[in-house]
């Protein structure tokens, strides 16, 4: 466990980083995150371990910081600001990924996984997608009432998708979501990150392998060919399949499910949604939402290469940052009355994604998949509405690293 920080001044007010939402606006950022847009765009922040890095809370400061050279991702470096216990304990363990490498080296993965996410190859998939929604949606109408949203249709959708793409079997759905999901969860143990992580990356191996022999047209077919002519070694290419398999699935699958949570609860948006005949006129509307959300809810994290001046404060060396995404799309600077969802709002310049070199890989599929769905499930079930009060929908907790619910029954 990293030692506390002991730098910040008696006086000086700390915000302490594991700061529940408000029951009473759930869909918010915690009122504590909010009010640091109050205090100024940096600030300290105490998270875990005692530690108080740097919050970067302004949209403008995330910008910069997230694209600042003098800042790294190695969560290697002592001071390296973990979200969780878990993540510390194995980050020894923990290879080179597109996640926490800089400079040349995440140039080079980041480029052995980009072909397959380019604008045009995932519009060419819109059809798809389309046709796996409506039938999701057919099922569902066919089926019982009231039916949980995230079964029916939030995790199987994304899960469908990101199979098709990968040439990873459906059928196998239960295994990969389950291990997965300790990806994202906050009541993981360290040894059930790494049980999680080698089960997973067992499986993807073999289908690698697999593709090695008779290969296909999808993502692992390509690495299984890079790997056959040593531009990746297969350890890589299991590594690089996981992380596309898990986000693949999971953030998408919580947008879609936090999404129809908060079009239900804002009507007036809603009956916009409804009024749209074409997804793609939906576009504007899943950029609001995606601000408004913003499933990355834990933050990204950095730590200082060396000592600068930035936005009025010293960094050193050494010093944890930690840029939290909910923050910069709720900053009244960039998205005047931020607490208010307006699905007519300006918003592709939010940060739901990210920003910098580190940006989303797949946020063109996550786009085009809430496009469609959103411009499809309440034009097609108008009636659609919550089954159970809102206030008993479990919403996860604030140090989980995505935002989102593990039910939604909803009925028409």
């Amino acid at each position: 466990m990293a030692e506390a920080d002991t730098r910040t001044a008696p006086d000086e007010r700390v915000y302490d980083y594991q700061d529940e939402r408000d029951g009473k606006c759930p869909f918010a950022p915690p009122p504590g995150l909010r009010a640091l847009h109050d205090k100024a765009p940096v600030s300290r922040g105490r998270i875990w371990d005692g530690s108080t890095p740097w919050l970067v809370t302004g949209h403008a400061a995330q910008r910069a910081i997230l694209s600042d050279p003098r800042v790294s991702s190695d969560d290697k470096q002592p001071g390296f600001p973990y979200p969780n216990q878990p993540m510390a304990e194995n980050s020894p363990h923990h290879p080179l990924t597109i996640f926490n490498a800089d400079g040349a080296d995440h140039t080079r993965i980041r480029r052995m996984m980009t072909r397959p996410f380019t604008r045009p190859r995932m519009e060419a998939l819109r059809p798809q997608i389309q046709t796996f929604t409506d039938d999701l949606i057919d099922r569902m109408l066919a089926g019982p009432k009231p039916v949980d949203l995230v079964t029916a249709l939030s995790l199987p959708l994304p899960s469908l998708m990101i199979c098709a793409l990968l040439g990873v079997p459906y059928e196998d759905h239960d295994f990969f979501q389950e291990h997965a999901s300790y990806a994202t969860r906050s009541d993981k143990t360290a040894e059930q990150d790494r049980a999680a992580g080698a089960a997973l990356g067992g499986y993807l191996s073999a289908l690698i392998q697999a593709k090695a022999e008779e290969p296909g047209e999808d993502v692992l077919s390509d690495f299984a060919a890079r790997v056959k002519a040593d531009e990746l070694s297969l350890p890589e290419a299991t590594l690089l399949a996981m992380i596309l398999l898990i986000a693949g699935h999971e953030t998408s699958a919580n947008m879609i499910t936090l999404g129809t949570a908060l079009l239900l609860d804002n009507p007036d948006e809603l009956a916009k949604l409804r009024a749209v005949d074409n997804t793609k006129d939906a576009a504007g509307a899943v950029e609001e939402i995606l601000r408004y959300l913003t499933v990355a809810q834990f933050g990204q994290r950095r730590i200082a290469r060396e000592d600068f001046e930035f936005e009025g404060v010293h960094i050193r060396a050494g010093d944890g940052i930690v840029v939290p995404l909910p923050a910069g799309n709720w900053d009244p600077q960039a998205f005047p009355e931020p607490e208010k969802l307006d699905l007519t709002r300006e918003a592709r310049h939010h940060h739901a994604f990210g920003w910098g070199i580190h940006q989303c890989l797949g946020q063109q599929l996550a786009r085009i998949e809430l496009q469609v769905v959103y411009g499809t499930l309440y034009r097609r079930i108008p009636t659609l509405r919550l089954a159970v009060d809102r206030d008993s929908l479990a919403f996860r907790p604030a140090d989980a690293l995505a935002f989102g619910i593990g039910e939604l029954p909803v009925t028409w």
